[in-house]
């Protein structure tokens, strides 16, 4: 399992993460506070906070390709 944190700072960068993460087979999800929502649900994205980094959960060992097409959302 990989894990990063993000920023989803407008509508459209929502719209290009769960773009990019609906073409992987495997489970990725967000965490924000006590909340843990699929990266693949948009509406599940909008319910969290996005005005704070959002953590990112990989559950996947050969993940080296989703991490570079979301590169421009990582935030230390």
């Amino acid at each position: 399992m990989k894990t990063c944190n993000i920023m989803l700072n407008t509508i459209n960068d929502v719209k290009k993460f769960v773009n990019i993460v609906s073409k992987y087979d495997f489970d990725v999800d967000l965490i924000s506070g006590r909340y843990a929502i699929d990266a693949k649900s948009i509406m599940g994205i909008f319910s969290l906070d996005l005005s704070k980094p959002i953590k990112l959960n990989v559950h996947s060992d050969s993940c080296d390709a989703f991490i570079e097409e979301i590169k421009a959302f990582i935030v230390e």
